[in-house]
Formats: C-alpha cells, sequence, structure tokens
C-alpha cells in the first residue's frame, strides 16, 4: 500500500534532471495524502515527457461524479486490467509519480508506528501510475487524476507491509509510460523487489496527521534500517 509520500522538490529536481531535464516545480509537501494535487511525469501527444498536476485519487473518465466511495488512491497489479476503472488507463494512460520517499506504519507493541521509506544513496524515486481525465457535464470541468500501481511487498519490505509501490528504473520509466508498449511486456516490472537501496526511518506521530505538510514529519526520531537491494 502507499497512502501518504514526501515531495521534496530539492533534491527531487536532481533525479529529474537526470531522467528527463525538468526541474521539480514543488511546492514541497512532506505529506502528502489522497486527494491532494501532485506534480506527475507522463508523455504528451508528441511523445515527449511533461510534468503536469493531478490529483492523487483516479476518476475514471466514465464516472457521473468525483466520489471518495471507493478506494482509487492505489491500484493492485495482479487485478489492475481486470477492473473497469484501471483496466483502460493501465494500457493507453500510464504515468510516473515522482517522490522523495513514502510513510508506512508499522505495529509495535500494539502501537502503529510511521516509518520513512526512503532511498539511501539517490534523490528520490519513480513510482508506477495510471491516468485519467473526467469532464464534469455540467460546468465541463476537467480533472486529471492518478492511482499509484501496488504489488506484493518484496523480502526487505515484508517486515514493513505486506504490500509495496511498484518501482522503476530510470530505463524502466520511459517503457512504462509509452502507450506504444504492450500492457504484456511491463508485467514483469510488477514482480516484488526494490530497484533502489532503501532504507525505513522511524519517525514521529507527527507524520500521522494528514494536515501537517512540513519537515517534521519527516524527522528521524531513531536509528535508520537498511531494507537492502533488488
Amino acid at each position: 500500500m502507499c497512502g501518504r509520500f514526501n515531495i521534496t522538490s530539492d533534491p527531487l529536481s536532481q533525479l529529474l534532471m537526470e531522467l528527463v531535464g525538468m526541474r521539480h516545480p514543488g511546492p514541497d509537501n512532506f505529506n502528502c495524502a489522497p486527494t491532494e494535487a501532485v506534480q506527475v511525469l507522463r508523455l504528451d501527444a508528441q511523445g515527449q515527457p511533461e510534468l503536469v498536476p493531478m490529483r492523487w485519487w483516479l476518476t475514471p473518465y466514465w464516472a457521473k461524479e468525483m466520489s471518495a466511495k471507493y478506494s482509487m488512491f492505489n491500484a493492485k497489479s495482479e487485478t489492475v486490467d481486470k477492473s473497469p476503472a484501471f483496466r483502460e488507463p493501465i494500457r493507453k494512460r500510464r504515468c510516473v509519480v515522482p517522490v522523495s520517499g513514502f510513510y508506512e506504519w508499522q505495529r509495535i507493541n500494539n502501537q502503529k508506528l510511521p516509518l520513512y521509506i526512503t532511498p539511501v544513496e539517490c534523490s528520490g524515486m519513480l513510482l508506477a501510475g495510471l491516468w485519467d481525465r473526467w469532464r464534469n457535464r455540467e460546468t465541463d470541468e476537467v480533472v486529471e487524476s492518478f492511482a499509484i500501481l501496488t504489488t506484493a511487498a518484496s523480502e526487505a519490505m515484508k517486515s514493513v507491509h505486506t504490500r509495496q509501490p511498484v518501482m522503476l528504473t530510470m530505463d524502466d520509466a520511459f517503457h512504462w509510460m509509452d502507450p506504444q508498449v504492450p500492457l504484456e511486456d511491463l508485467e514483469n516490472l510488477f514482480a516484488p523487489g526494490l530497484p533502489v537501496n532503501l532504507q525505513a526511518i522511524p519517525v514521529s506521530t507527527y507524520v500521522n496527521n494528514a494536515r501537517n505538510k512540513d519537515a517534521r514529519c519527516a524527522e528521524p526520531v531513531g536509528e535508520p534500517r537498511n531494507l537492502g537491494d533488488f
């Protein structure tokens, strides 16, 4: 599962400059929660990469209204091509979500304690996503939104959670976004694994409140634990 993540434009811009020659426009959000708008990377009609703001909670193009009735901020890779909401976006509208790290909660002594999961060496990570464009039939308002793809947890992540976001290497990212690449050629990316060396950093329960957005959300309160690599 991926229910909160951290976006810090510097040094996240280093990753995007290396990948697509763009800086992350911000703003920083140390505790991004579902339904909030974040910058997402996709290919435009000419096949060129672009960063666009999207709402983190996918609304299918065919929906009558925007709704939070169903959890649409994550999509299970095992069933994504069978879901009425996701089966078209996963084939035609794939995107990459650049983040500095994400949060998970681990149960210890009957308490759920937050961990910040972030790369040990590089400046961010690339999460596989899918997006859609919804139009309000009454006002003609257009809302673009996305979901993050998840898979079973790798051996290293199982101590934290049973699931994890699908993480991409830089080489994988362009293949993932390219709608000309068939989904069948990308399914190997759904295998549990970590493409970069990650660490789990204990942080305070300050991050539990989604209204808290400042750097205190990611401040360590304990020693980091290396989760290993792919």
